[in-house]
């Protein structure tokens, strides 16, 4: 199984610090770590994890140096962890980000996303169905008694090379 090769996502810039929150700076709904990802139903590691690989553009912080999120930055997150629950991977989430964000995206680049990834996932799923019947095969054969003959170990420890 080969995994799609996908350009990283640039919502972020590289080394650049995070803004320090004043009262003028400060986002309307600032959510801390914890509640962000508790609303975006996601551990607070995740969202980090996010943040780091630049799916998230750089949060406000406190002068104590506390993450601030906003409700749009919730929404992000969870728009993130639905493209995780479907199986997408990193890359392809962070290329579906970026044609979220951008109003003027072609469907035709999403459907084709979507659609290299169900052709992934019916791939995987054959592999699977193959592994599954194999190993049903092999369950069948076995007596799964006191005698020390197993089918299954045996074609474990068959040298195919």
């Amino acid at each position: 199984m080969s995994r799609r090769s996908i350009p990283k996502a640039t919502a972020a810039v590289p080394g650049a610090q995070a803004t320090p929150l004043t009262p003028a700076t400060a986002p309307l709904a600032s959510l801390n770590i914890g509640q962000a990802a508790q609303r975006a139903q996601v551990s607070a590691k995740m969202v980090r994890h996010y943040e780091s690989l630049g799916l998230l553009p750089t949060v406000h912080r406190t002068d104590a140096g506390y993450r601030q999120y906003t409700e749009q930055q919730v929404h992000t997150l969870r728009f993130i962890k639905r493209a995780r629950d479907l199986g997408f991977s990193m890359p392809e989430i962070a290329e579906l980000l970026k044609l979220w964000q951008n109003k003027r995206r072609p469907s035709s680049r999403v459907k084709l996303i979507a659609a290299v990834h169900v052709a992934d996932l019916d791939q995987r799923i054959a592999e699977l169905t193959a592994m599954r019947r194999t190993l049903q095969h092999l369950v069948e054969c076995c007596h799964g008694d006191q005698r020390p003959d197993c089918p299954i170990l045996d074609e474990l420890g068959q040298d195919r090379s």
